[in-house]
């Protein structure tokens, strides 16, 4: 019996056999039902049951002779067949009730293709009980000739290792099932739509996690709690107040007044009371995570498969993790390892944006897999201000979808909300507890003095100079990348830095580095500086922007406390005049203009010390409530997501319009700057493919449309040998003819005229 389970292979280069392939499946699916305890079932016993079932049916179609000829590198006849739709009509010969047979049929035939796709290929690929009225069948297969070169001997003695009897039976094409389904994915009455959802996910996760050599999942555990307790610090009572409640939460407090451990000790109570789930913290900006990821990965005993960190960036932050270190093919894969790690389901918290959850309800393809991974889990939302109407409205059909669908507990934090969108999104989480800090640690929260200063920030470098060389460390934000690097370029202090969005992967982490090391003594920035980075100047001048973004802007200032007391209040100097180009950034003038409204104000009492208690009135006279263009934007994208989500997400149906609408709201595109081409040429040739990702830039799609029509852009293909393969490769890339160096970046405005042997 072992010999013919053997000899049928799973996969090629190198060879798995079936069977090493199904018992590596049922390994991760041990793993996943530790890990995921939470998942809203009614009968969890049958569904683990359908799970194991589907791992070990999913591949019996591999068993068909002409694939495995193909496999062993032989001449084969095999014609782009689906082996998974050879596997589903054994699942007919199990003895299961209509409904679980059904499921089961259901995620086996759909665990690689979507059903639409599916459908056509049984249309165009077998002779059907349709095609007798039809022209045109040449070429096409006999489904009953094709299911004979099946290896029945072996499928029998395989499913008996798994005491798995089967009925006798015949092996229909499962035309019928897959255009029922085609046609209505989720009006069926035979079968529990929330359970196909899961099924779906939970066969894929296993397929793919087993493939990718992915066995265990990790789980939090009470020593990854433990720097929570020491003795080294008193909770606050906000703090202690999360660590006491059940459910779901809205916490706001100060900033820089713990919320993060808030959440992560609300965490630790709900993994104590109702199990093991996976988190995601979610925050808005690429540095932001970084700096949480590195955060939580230190405090969690340092250990980077139970902190995990997905964003669009990865693949560059992977890459400056690693340093300089020599070029080995091990070293390279094990990059490639850690990024499959991070994106897998092996870290038990993962530091995130939102738009890695938004994914999954838009429907892309393989959501399934990222919808089971939020089922039973818990959302920690930071910085829940930071996002326009359209994101807002996403993230409340997200929230609203994983609360009621998914079993899905949520924490919401921030420091400045308005109350009119504190309810939108408290709504969406069904009960919850409000905890606010108490007041004796807001009246302990004097650190910023506001000045509102006439004029525009570019006339008032001397000032600017003038504290720089006083000995304070400064903070300067402009509202454009142009402006930062022009007041970056006139300022003059040996520690300097500039941050902005138009760095390359490699400058940026670089970037990161230097301003966690607290040496810099001159930080100029744009609205990147807004997000948590975890740094302390003395003064920060700024252009005008709402208050909110201000808010965490003056956050960056006065931030540590020494000997458990902060100094006494810095100043926050903000400028009154908008260049013109600002109109553009916060579109919104009234916003600007009760901002500087309520700055007077703060200003004209107490000598403008801000009392941080009063920040919430301060808010909400700036936000009394929507603009009517924003509550426009927020209504149009809530309705029509709900509506998608709610009537038309569906596992195994893939739309490539959800795919498009999804896209649409990045607006960027990664070029590479002209300077920079020789050493990324290099880089593909050594096959140091993240790496050289790492050297490109984000511009605009308007700009990166405008620059290609003035061939201030040009598409470059450049071809290179794949490591330990014969095959030579071609990558297309976009050169974009403009500066660039580590200090400034990307400077728009400044041909770069490309060496002659670089446009080869």
């Amino acid at each position: 019996m072992t010999t013919l389970v053997q000899e049928v292979l799973a996969k090629s280069e190198p060879p798995v056999s079936l069977k090493q392939h199904i018992d590596e499946c049922l390994r991760v699916y041990e793993s996943l039902r530790k890990a995921f305890q939470r998942l809203p079932l009614n009968d969890s016993d049958r569904f683990w049951k359908l799970i194991r079932l589907g791992i070990i049916f999913h591949d019996l179609g591999k068993s068909h002779s002409e694939f495995q000829k193909m496999l062993s590198g032989k001449r084969a006849n095999w014609y782009h067949q689906r082996h998974e739709l050879f596997s589903v009509p054994f699942v007919e010969q199990l003895d299961l009730p209509e409904e679980e047979e059904l499921l089961l049929k259901l995620i086996v035939a759909g665990h690689h293709k979507d059903f639409n796709f599916l459908f056509d290929h049984i249309q165009h690929g077998y002779k059907t009980g349709e095609d007798m009225f039809s022209f045109g069948e040449d070429g096409k297969l006999e489904w009953d000739e094709e299911t004979e070169k099946l290896n029945h001997q072996f499928i029998q003695s395989f499913l008996k290792e798994y005491n798995v009897p089967l009925k006798p039976g015949s092996l229909p094409l499962p035309m019928q099932l897959v255009k029922d389904y085609t046609r209505s994915p989720i009006n069926s009455s035979k079968i529990n739509f929330q359970d196909l959802l899961l099924a779906a996910g939970a066969l894929k996760q296993c397929d793919h996690s087993a493939s990718a050599g992915v066995f265990k999942v990790n789980v939090l555990e009470e020593k990854h709690f433990n720097f929570l307790y020491d003795n080294k610090w008193s909770p606050y009572f906000h703090q202690k107040r999360a660590s006491e409640i059940k459910g779901n939460i809205v916490l706001t407090a100060p900033t820089g007044s713990g919320k993060t451990e808030a959440s992560l000790m609300w965490l630790h109570k709900q993994m104590k009371e109702n199990g093991q789930g996976r988190t995601f913290y979610i925050l808005p900006f690429t540095a932001s995570i970084n700096a949480m990821f590195e955060r939580l990965d230190e405090k969690m005993q340092g250990n980077s498969e139970i902190v995990g960190v997905v964003h669009g960036k990865l693949a560059e932050y992977i890459e400056s993790r690693f340093g300089e270190e020599t070029y080995s093919w091990q070293n390279e894969k094990l990059k490639h390892e850690l990024k499959d790690s991070f994106r897998a389901l092996v870290p038990p918290l993962k530091v995130a944006t939102p738009f890695q959850l938004l994914k999954s309800i838009f429907g892309l393809k393989g959501f399934e897999k990222g919808i089971f991974e939020m089922s039973g889990g818990y959302f920690i939302f930071d910085e829940i201000h930071a996002y326009d109407p359209e994101v807002t409205a996403q993230i409340k059909v997200l929230i609203e979808f994983a609360a009621k669908f998914l079993n899905v507990k949520v924490c919401l934090m921030t420091a400045t909300l308005p109350i009119f969108l504190k309810k939108e999104l408290s709504n969406a989480i069904g009960e919850y507890t409000e905890i606010t800090a108490d007041t004796e640690l807001y009246q302990s929260f004097i650190r910023h003095r506001i000045i509102v200063a006439s004029g525009l920030l570019s006339e008032n470098i001397g000032d600017i100079q003038n504290r720089l060389d006083s000995g304070d460390k400064v903070l300067v934000v402009s509202n454009t990348v142009k402006q930062a690097q022009a007041i970056y370029n006139r300022l003059e202090t040996p520690k300097k830095a500039l941050l902005h969005g138009a760095f390359n992967g490699v400058d940026r982490n670089k970037k990161e580095t230097e301003l966690m090391s607290g040496e810099i003594k001159l930080l100029v920035s744009t609205q990147a500086i807004e997000v948590s980075l975890d740094i302390d100047y003395d003064v920060i001048f700024t252009e005008p922007a709402p208050l909110d973004a201000l808010l965490q802007r003056f956050g960056r200032v006065n931030r540590h406390r020494v000997n458990g007391q902060y100094r006494p209040p810095c100043d926050c100097i903000v400028f009154s005049e908008r260049n013109d180009v600002d109109k553009y950034i916060y579109k919104n003038e009234d916003v600007i203009t009760r901002t500087l409204g309520v700055l007077r104000e703060i200003e004209s009492k107490n000598s403008g010390v801000i009392a941080e208690i009063d920040l919430q009135r301060y808010i909400d006279q700036v936000y009394p409530g929507w603009s009517t263009k924003d509550k426009e934007d927020f209504d149009r994208v809530y309705n029509h997501l709900k509506t998608d989500v709610w009537e038309n997400l569906a596992p195994f149906i893939y739309d490539v319009h959800r795919e498009e609408e999804f896209e649409k709201q990045f607006d960027g595109i990664k070029v590479l700057p002209v300077i920079l081409k020789k050493e990324y040429q290099e880089l593909l040739e050594a096959n140091k493919f993240i790496k050289a990702e790492s050297l490109k830039v984000s511009i605009s799609k308007q700009r990166f449309a405008s620059l290609l029509s003035n061939d201030g852009i040009q598409c470059v293909v450049s071809a290179f040998q794949h490591a330990n393969q014969e095959e030579i490769k071609q990558q297309t890339y976009c050169v974009i003819n403009r500066k660039y160096d580590s200090n400034l970046g990307l400077q728009i405005d400044n041909m770069e005229k490309p060496a002659c042997d670089n446009m080869l």
